[in-house]
């Protein structure tokens, strides 16, 4: 029998599943707000925001200064971890501290997969709410403790903000935000989803490993277009505390792209891939 149908059922039927999906959570929970995991969830998601901004941004300004021809000389291009590099910085931050925080908050560190998550009804509003605040918080502390440590080469560097790049439109940086945004939740929909991991019990598949992966594979294709926002977390803390016009200019991209790459990822997987539509159709045609 193929993996895609149920155990002991008919492909397209519905009948006992071999995997549980959580209930959805409640659009309001103001219960929630009593509950100190809640709050122990927010610190974790500004605590990991903070730990990625910090990581990544340096990374950006210390190959900005090893490739500066006017510094290291001729030979500067070849210096330094190069956009390889980079990528890899963000990809395997998003590794590490899923990995981390995945158990107690869910390990988003991403406004955008937040966003989608709530969409699916992963979240309710509150904890969505606290968690894009935090993640923003984070993001602005990660980047001011780079600025604070190597002020001059922050601001000769461009502070690592997102931006786009010359010789691309507008239209072209959204459309790089939304493709690579969907890539990430789609991601991280798939890795997460219980039906894959009672049918994959038997490959040791860590989560974080993909999601790392998706983020490193989307920064290669999108660093030369817009730097590579897809979390708009990310782009609004570099933005804060570099605070160039250019970056406010361009900050509508970092947000508007990923909140709808997140929003395409979620109806993909849900309605799509996991029949969330036609599940429901039988659901009512069945009552009526």
């Amino acid at each position: 029998m193929g993996k895609d149908s149920e155990i002991g059922v008919e492909p397209g039927s519905y009948g006992t599943k071999d995997y549980t999906d959580p209930p959805p959570a409640p659009l309001i929970d103001i219960e929630e707000l009593g509950k100190w995991s809640l709050y122990r969830a927010v610190i974790a998601e500004f605590i990991a925001t903070l730990l990625f901004l910090y990581v990544t941004v340096a990374t950006v300004i210390g190959y900005k200064h090893q490739s500066d021809a006017s510094v290291n000389g001729t030979d500067a291009a070849c210096s330094g971890v190069g956009i390889l590099g980079i990528a890899w910085a963000f990809g395997g931050m998003i590794f590490i501290l899923v990995y981390c925080t995945a158990g107690i908050s869910g390990g988003h560190i991403n406004p955008a997969v937040t966003f989608g998550l709530f969409l699916a009804r992963k979240v309710s509003l509150v904890r969505a709410v606290l968690y894009i605040i935090a993640q923003c918080l984070g993001a602005i502390c990660g980047v001011g403790l780079v600025k604070s440590f190597q002020k001059s080469y922050f601001n000769h560097y461009g502070g690592g903000a997102n931006t786009l790049s010359s010789g691309y439109s507008k239209g072209t940086g959204l459309g790089a935000e939304i493709i690579g945004t969907f890539v990430l939740v789609y991601t991280v929909f798939s890795a997460t989803d219980p039906k894959r991991s009672a049918r994959d019990s038997h490959v040791p598949v860590l989560a974080p490993l993909p999601i790392g992966f998706a983020v490193f594979m989307v920064h290669l294709a999108t660093i030369p277009i817009t730097g590579t926002g897809i979390n708009p977390a990310r782009s609004f803390g570099a933005a804060v505390i570099f605070g160039s016009d250019k970056a406010w200019d361009d900050q509508w991209i970092f947000w508007v792209g990923p909140f709808i790459g997140a929003a395409i990822a979620m109806i993909y997987h849900q309605f799509i891939l996991r029949a969330g539509a036609a599940k429901a159709l039988g659901s009512f045609r069945s009552n009526a």
